[in-house]
């Protein structure tokens, strides 16, 4: 099977590509939501909108999106498994490992808003907004230019 898979591995890079595109832009967008809605007075119409555009976000952009970058990049790795023994992509992984749990985060926090259980102040999601950005660079940066 990944003999057949082989030959459409460009196609594969692309959707995996793609995908994390979707990912990142979530990712970046979902803080800043949770900045103004940290802001907005609780049960306030502002925050029930606030709370509808998250999860919308989450549920219908960033979780699928995450979802088609495992897939997709875990099978560019099943078609070549000797990139597991580059330090760049072992580096890589770990990075992927941190915005994986930095997503969980996201979608915890997102919970805490639905159920007006917040406690974090508009600063503390400002701050969290750089940690997405920050981590893509050095991604791409890894994956592009495979300096190690």
């Amino acid at each position: 099977m990944l003999d057949f898979l082989g030959q459409y591995y460009l196609w594969i890079k692309a959707l995996h590509i793609i995908s994390v595109i979707f990912w990142m832009a979530g990712m970046a967008y979902l803080p800043r939501l949770f900045v103004y809605h940290a802001e907005a007075e609780t049960g306030s119409d502002k925050s029930e909108t606030f709370k509808i555009m998250e999860r919308r976000l989450l549920r219908g952009i960033v979780n699928p999106a995450m979802i088609a970058t495992f897939l997709f990049g875990g099978l560019m790795l099943a078609i070549n498994p000797g990139l597991f023994s580059d330090h760049w992509m072992q580096v890589k992984l770990f990075l992927i490992f941190v915005m994986s749990g930095l997503h969980g985060m996201f979608s915890r926090w997102r919970k805490d808003f639905e159920r007006d259980e917040n406690r974090k102040d508009a600063r503390f999601y400002r701050i969290v907004n750089e940690g997405p950005p920050v981590l893509v660079i050095f991604i791409v940066l890894l994956a592009v230019a495979k300096p190690f």
